[in-house]
């Protein structure tokens, strides 16, 4: 277990504090009735895990704000039922334990500020806390010259890595550090329990800020029940786990 500390923000788990800003990404609220249209009879757990693991982390936390970095429901062209549900049981429980609840619209959010309508919320493009802008990591911002923050927080990517001991592979979530541009950057993990990510060893880069840059010079994070574990640059673990391998893109994690 190493220091929990990038660019001066502090990991916590699954989330990021950030002066008195707690941050939270890519909750795919929905999930799981999304894969019910799609033939994948799975039971509806994600929101209890969801509202247990924010229990741990608020318990360990003393911000009184909270930015959810887009990704709050996942239907792209409507808003499911369970979507309906979970979305504002969610916003409720954010209302009652936090001062201000922050919005930043994702690319799966273009029906979104329908449910922040209904709460009184608003959803922004992005977000400054100060030293740090927040932004979801679909698109790079076209006035880039502009932004005067050192730190630029996104999600998006999902981030993974797979740790291979002998035959067995683990995939754990972990965040990213490293510099684009003139910025310091961090990605997020998800705060999905659908699926642990992406493994940014071997599968395809979702994020334009990671397909622009040199992304295997930048660091690990891996979070494992409020442990985190540093496992150096991308390029050393490539290095160490060279051969690629296939990963079901529908892995279900119903572990508690």
């Amino acid at each position: 277990m190493v220091s929990s500390n990038i660019f001066g923000a502090r990991i916590l788990d699954l989330a990021l504090e950030v002066e008195d800003h707690l941050i939270i990404s890519d909750l795919h609220l929905g999930y799981e009735e999304a894969l019910n249209y799609q033939g994948l009879m799975i039971p509806k757990f994600q929101y209890p895990k969801i509202i247990q693991r924010m229990e741990e982390i608020h318990s360990r936390s003393e911000c009184s704000r909270i930015i959810i970095n887009g990704d709050l429901k996942h239907e792209f062209g409507k808003i499911n039922r369970q979507e309906w549900k979970e979305t504002l049981k969610f916003i409720d429980y954010l209302q009652e334990r936090f001062q201000e609840i922050i919005l930043i619209k994702g690319n799966h959010d273009p029906l979104t500020p329908i449910i922040a309508q209904k709460t009184g919320l608003e959803v922004y493009g992005n977000y400054s806390t100060g030293n740090f802008q927040v932004i979801h990591g679909d698109r790079i911002p076209e006035k880039w010259d502009e932004i005067k923050e050192e730190n630029i927080v996104i999600g998006h990517e999902h981030p993974a890595v797979g740790i291979r001991s002998g035959e067995r592979i683990e995939k754990i979530k972990c965040f990213l550090a490293g510099n684009f541009r003139d910025k310091n950057l961090i990605v997020m993990p998800s705060f999905n329990f659908i699926t642990e990510g992406s493994d940014v060893l071997h599968e395809k880069l979702l994020s334009p800020f990671l397909k622009e840059m040199k992304h295997d010079e930048m660091e690990v994070f891996g979070v494992e029940k409020f442990e985190t574990f540093y496992f150096g640059k991308i390029s050393h673990l490539l290095k160490v786990q060279p051969e690629p391998y296939h990963y079901d893109s529908h892995f279900i994690d119903f572990k508690s």
